[in-house]
């Protein structure tokens, strides 16, 4: 971000605190490499999620570097979403996909949560803060989603809450706390 704004420049206290919260993740996401809890396909699930984490990265230096960074949210969500519907129905007829004849009462409920939660709400707000404030200082908290996939995996897949992802999320969260915090007077 700094290349495409120079006022996302980052102190050397908030650099730190971006790698120190990147380290958190990836100490997080290093159980799945070392020894995978799951299955022997961990990895592939832990490497996919860091991938849309590098693209949602450049997703986000896109926009600000494009005349989106001027519009409004909601114009930057009718182009991320129509885009992707675009691209991504036809994708998953070539990869193999097929529509389903008809869907249970969960699968509903699951598509209305990704479409009305995850791809409108969350992406609005995702893409109004980033008009609105650094996009290098709200990447920190960013950085919290991927530990929260963890901790759902836990809390609803009864995957084991292990001291390394205790210590990714403290460590996470100082990272947070460095890039955000008050410039020292």
């Amino acid at each position: 971000m700094p290349f495409v704004s120079p006022d996302e420049r980052l102190r050397p206290g908030q650099i730190a605190g971006l790698l120190l919260a990147f380290a958190g993740v990836a100490a997080a996401f290093s159980e799945g490499f070392l020894a995978p809890a799951v299955g022997p396909l961990q990895w592939l699930g832990d490497t996919l999620g860091l991938m849309a984490g590098a693209l949602w990265g450049a997703t986000t230096v896109a926009i600000r570097a494009s005349r989106l960074a001027t519009a409004t949210a909601e114009k930057t969500l009718f182009y991320q979403l129509g885009i992707s519907a675009i691209c991504l129905f036809p994708a998953a007829l070539i990869g193999g996909g097929s529509v389903p004849a008809s869907l249970s009462p969960l699968a509903w409920g699951s598509m209305a949560l990704q479409i009305v939660v995850v791809s409108f709400a969350s992406y609005l707000l995702w893409f109004w803060l980033v008009r609105h404030y650094p996009a290098t200082r709200l990447a920190s908290f960013t950085m919290l989603t991927p530990v929260f996939g963890l901790a759902l995996g836990a809390l609803l897949l009864d995957e084991p809450v292990t001291p390394r992802l205790l210590l990714a999320l403290a460590t996470v969260a100082l990272g947070i706390f460095l890039v955000n915090r008050p410039k020292p007077g």
